[in-house]
Parts: structure tokens; C-alpha cells; sequence
């Protein structure tokens, strides 16, 4: 079977490697080492389509040192195995490992000794955060760099090469449909790469123009995997832009996961939101917010953009207060820390000295009903800001007719 264009167009060197400027080029790291002849064991991570197996590939070629690839995920230690024992016979091998965050334990225990006595230089590559993901044993004995997004000019770059290359021969096609592929490709190189050779061949006379790109694929990539960090970062990207009131990033996000279609965590985290950062302030939001994702529920898209859109323009231009759950994680943390004592007798199922608010004028009567222990502790704190500061005046009141009571 045929390879796709884009490994048939995978750089055999470093100098032919497309962005990386950081760790790429005069007088940077991964250049230096393979000028100086010498390679240590690291971890390449960053998202898809950026380059993790191109340049793993190239250090191993320009070195021009025995290797073996291997998938954390699929090969087995019998795999494994076999390596380490070909890294015996040859006196040292670089293992280039894909998915390396997926690293069982059973492999790791077998990985690690070879990896501290030098036997195997390991060449990792995850889309997964090193520092959350990776068996902190195993990246203590690896440097770890971070690959950027290759910016829009590189992909472009890297198409023209491919167009001038012998693999599409009698290609047609203009600069704004290499510009397309390269807006549509959300900064992924091999997207780009298979996007341009899916018009190529499905073109009855190998000329590619807008239209034709647009029937095979309309919306832009990015990185969101459910399983993985960048769909935690959308998310997270769209609460701190909420709880930053930025309300043009919070659409933007928003507008991310609406894309993907991913409504249920996109709902999940705004709901969140609205107790969290926006609470007491305002705290007809969550109702509100419930009423929007009803709407969005039984419109469906594309129409339920339009609740969606409105409940956060609301939310990112709300007063915000995070009092109440922070007031709450105290009450929580007093509980944890053992710090309780002992229910006031007046308070109990069977007390018979229970005052009972109803019977006093406001509904209010000064009684103790925290234990002896924490009688004076005072979680809530009130914000003056929005509806809660009503809520701070019947509070300060009520202190202050506790406090002359006494």
C-alpha cells in the first residue's frame, strides 16, 4: 500500500525540518548536538502535526546512530525486550518511542535500568503534558522540550515543497487554495499534507481550487483531544476568560467546543462557572444559564449557538463573587482537619430551649448554633458588588445585633 504524501515528505534532516526555530537552527540545541555527535535521552512533546516524528527521525539520521521505533501504546515487552538485547549486541541503541506517556509499569520497570546504565537512549513523543503525564522516574533521566505550533508561513512553505515535489505530478493549484489548506489546517503540518493530497486525487484533472478544498473539509483543525490537555486548556481557556470578564475570548473557546461539538462539557463548565466565579453577585445566573442550555437542548445546533451565546455574553459581563464557595471549602477544611465539637443542646432533635425564629419579630433571634469549640468562626466573607451587596447589608445587620446582644 501506498505511504501518504506526508511521510513520503517526512524531512530526513534537521535542516529540513519546518519551524522549531527555538531548538532548530545556528547555534541551537538539538543543531548543536548532532554537530558535536551526541545525543542524550529526551521527550518531544507538543500537539499533533507539529513535528515530534520528523525531528526524532532526523536526530537518528543525522547522528547516523542505530535505533528502533517502538509505540508505548501497541508494542509489547516482548518488544521491548528484544531492543534491550539488540542495544546489548551493539553496545547502546536509541529507542524512538511514540505515545510514551501511555508507558505501562511493567514496561517502565524493564525501560529504567537500561535508561540509567546508557544501555538505551530514549527519543519519548507525547501530545500529553511531560510534567502531569510521565513517569516522573523516567523524566528525571530525559530533557524535555516543548514543540511549538508551526506558524501559517511554514505550512504554506512546507505545501509549495510538496506541490514542486515528484509525488503530484501535474498539480494545478493557485496560492489563495494553498492559503485555504493552510488556514484549514489549524497549524497542523500532516493535516495539511493529507488535505492536499485528498484534493489532489479526487480531482479528475489535478487541478485543485477552492471549491474543490471546501467540499472535502470546511472547518479549521485544532487540538482538542477529550482525553488529553488540550481539551482541558479550551475549557480552561474559556472559564478564565469568563471569570477575566473578557467576554471575546470566552466566545472564542465557547465557539471551540461548539465546532467540535462537544455541547456536554462546554454545558458541565459553565455551569461551574456560575457558582464558582459569578455566585452571589449574581446569583440569578444559574437559573438563567439552566434556561439557556434547555433552549440549546431542544433547538440543537446550528441554532442552539444562539442561547449559548447569549448566557455567556451574560456571564463574561456579570459582577462576579466566589465568597460563598469559598466560604464553603473553609466549612469543608475545619470538617477535614477534625475541627468540629459538639452540637449546641439547644439545637438538638430534642431540645426543649430552642428558640424558633418565626415566633420573634424579623424572623431573627440571636442564638448560638456553631459548637462551643468554633462559636466565633466566620467563614463568609460578602463582597460589595452586585446583588450580593444586599446580601452584605442583611449580613453586617445581623452581625452587629449579634455583637449588642452580647
Amino acid at each position: 500500500m501506498e505511504k501518504p504524501l506526508a511521510i513520503k515528505l517526512a524531512p530526513k534532516s534537521l535542516k529540513d525540518v519546518l519551524g522549531q526555530e527555538h531548538l532548530i537552527g545556528k547555534g541551537k540545541v538539538l543543531t548543536n548536538l548532532v554537530k558535536n555527535k551526541k545525543i542524550f535521552s529526551m521527550i518531544l512533546y507538543g500537539k499533533p502535526g507539529i513535528g515530534k516524528t520528523s525531528i526524532a527521525n532526523a536526530l537518528v539520521n543525522d547522528l547516523g546512530v542505530r535505533y528502533r521505533f517502538l509505540n508505548a501504546t501497541i508494542n509489547t515487552k516482548k518488544d521491548l525486550d528484544i531492543v534491550i538485547e539488540e542495544a546489548k549486541m551493539y553496545d547502546g541503541i536509541v529507542l524512538i518511542m511514540d505515545e510514551i506517556h501511555r508507558l505501562n509499569k511493567d514496561k517502565q520497570d524493564i525501560l529504567l535500568p537500561q535508561l540509567e546504565s546508557g544501555l538505551i537512549t530514549l527519543i519519548g513523543m507525547t501530545t500529553s503534558n511531560p510534567y502531569h503525564s510521565i513517569n516522573p522516574a523516567i523524566r528525571s533521566r530525559c530533557q524535555l522540550f516543548e514543540l511549538k505550533e508551526i506558524e501559517t508561513d511554514d505550512i504554506i512553505k512546507g505545501l509549495k515543497k510538496a506541490i514542486k515535489s515528484p509525488y503530484l505530478e501535474g498539480i494545478d493549484i493557485d496560492n489563495k487554495s494553498i492559503e485555504l489548506i493552510a488556514k484549514l489546517s489549524g497549524n497542523d503540518l500532516r493535516f495539511a499534507y493529507n488535505l492536499l493530497e485528498i484534493s489532489y486525487y479526487s480531482s479528475d484533472n489535478k487541478k485543485i481550487d477552492q471549491d474543490r478544498i471546501k467540499s472535502i473539509n470546511n472547518k479549521p483543525v485544532f487540538f482538542s483531544d477529550k482525553n488529553g490537555d488540550g481539551h482541558y486548556d479550551v475549557l480552561s481557556g474559556l472559564q478564565k476568560s469568563i471569570r477575566g470578564s473578557d467576554v471575546d475570548a470566552a466566545l472564542h473557546y465557547a465557539a471551540r467546543l461548539v465546532i467540535e461539538g462537544d455541547l456536554d462539557s462546554l454545558f458541565r463548565r459553565l455551569s461551574v462557572i456560575a457558582y464558582e466565579d459569578i455566585g452571589l453577585a449574581n446569583p440569578a445566573i444559574g437559573p438563567r444559564l439552566d434556561a439557556a442550555i434547555n433552549a440549546a437542548e431542544r433547538v440543537g445546533l446550528p441554532e442552539a449557538r444562539i442561547p449559548i451565546g447569549t448566557i455567556i455574553t451574560e456571564m463574561a459581563l456579570s459582577p462576579k463573587s466566589n465568597t460563598a464557595h469559598i466560604a464553603f471549602d473553609k466549612a469543608l477544611e475545619d470538617i477535614e482537619n477534625g475541627n468540629v465539637g459538639t452540637i449546641p443542646n439547644h439545637i438538638k432533635t430534642d431540645s426543649t430551649t430552642y428558640k424558633y425564629p418565626h415566633d420573634y419579630p424579623g424572623a431573627y433571634v440571636v442564638q448560638q448554633y456553631l459548637p462551643d469549640k468554633i462559636k466565633n468562626k466566620k467563614y463568609y466573607s460578602p463582597k460589595d458588588i452586585g446583588y450580593e451587596k444586599n446580601i452584605k447589608n442583611i449580613y453586617e445587620k445581623l452581625e452587629n445585633i449579634k455583637k449588642h446582644s452580647n
